[in-house]
Formats: C-alpha cells, sequence, structure tokens
C-alpha cells in the first residue's frame, strides 16, 4: 500500500512531461501557421523571382 502512495504522489518527471506537452502544442501551431502563409509566400517569392528575371 505504501508503494501505492509513494507512485501517485511522485511528481520526479511531471516537468518533462509539461515541457513535452508544450513544445507539442508549439509544433502543432507553427505547422497550422505555415499551411495558412504557405500560399501568400509562394506569391511573394514568385513575385520576386519574375523581378530579379528581368535585372
Amino acid at each position: 500500500m505504501k508503494s501505492i502512495q509513494a507512485f501517485t504522489q511522485d511528481e520526479s518527471g511531471a516537468t518533462a512531461i509539461e515541457y513535452g506537452l508544450i513544445a507539442g502544442i508549439l509544433s502543432v501551431g507553427i505547422v497550422t501557421v505555415l499551411g495558412t502563409v504557405k500560399t501568400d509566400l509562394v506569391g511573394v517569392f514568385t513575385k520576386i523571382g519574375t523581378a530579379l528575371t528581368g535585372v
């Protein structure tokens, strides 16, 4: 019974798990934003490439 209590009160990996969750959430956010902005970025770089072709 004491070992079960000790196991449930042990917090010695909580910080690593929290950092992992934060990193995962940030990754999902970055992928979502990049997916949304991708079309606009392609258009901008296409315009830049077209402008530089005439130089």
